[in-house]
């Protein structure tokens, strides 16, 4: 039986950007859930998404996977695809019990993820926040605008991904903040820890990049 479709609703405090489409039912957080956030273009979806996010939703005991799909990756050249149909791409492929998929990012007319974290936490002060995130971005996190911010502000799970694993684990943040790393067998208390904090998944990893569906699209 297919899941029924979040409707639309209103949703106070947000900024409607041009363009943007109405706010999910899915939005709504009960009091105390830990919500995994999965940003990205997703141009287009793919299983290696879905890897981070069912992994993490599992290991962390997640209530919800929020799948935040951004207008632009501002450290990409190539312009995404329109955020309208990336958005249903992602609706119609991320059907799963607890995934929500969002353009809350457009809404609120942030292009930058640590303003859209202060946002988030700020919005919902009785929620959980993690960062979801493929080891490929533990690799190069530190060129995000206001990075450090970033890993300071709410705990990361990094889930592992082709290919990178041991520059990954080499990669600048892993070094400076080594001594925030919580061991696997700990992840699930990862949303109950106060940043910096982080953990590294390792599960069967798949292959597929969104560069190589594209070219089949």
């Amino acid at each position: 039986m297919a899941r029924a479709r979040s409707t639309p609703v209103p949703m106070q405090g947000l900024i409607r950007a041009p363009g943007a489409t109405a706010p999910l039912r899915g939005e709504y957080l009960p009091p105390g859930a830990k919500v995994g956030l999965f940003g990205g273009s997703f141009d287009p979806p793919h299983k290696g998404h879905m890897h981070v996010a069912l992994t993490a939703m599992r290991r962390l005991e997640l209530d919800r996977v929020w799948w935040l799909v951004s207008p632009q990756n501002p450290l990409k050249s190539r312009k995404a695809n329109d955020l309208e149909t990336r958005l249903q791409r992602v609706r119609d492929f991320a059907d799963k019990p607890g995934m929500v998929v969002t353009d809350v990012e457009a809404r609120l007319g942030i292009q930058h993820t640590a303003a859209l974290i202060k946002a988030l936490k700020t919005r919902h002060p009785k929620n959980r926040f993690v960062w979801l995130m493929g080891a490929d971005n533990l690799a190069s996190i530190h060129r995000w605008q206001d990075w450090t911010e970033i890993v300071e502000s709410l705990p990361i799970a990094i889930i592992s991904r082709p290919l990178d694993p041991v520059r990954a684990r080499l990669s600048m943040m892993a070094s400076r903040y080594k001594c925030s790393r919580l061991r696997e067998g700990e992840a699930k208390s990862l949303p109950f820890k106060s940043a910096p904090a982080w953990t590294y998944l390792i599960e069967p990893l798949q292959s597929a990049s969104s560069t190589q569906l594209r070219t089949k699209l």
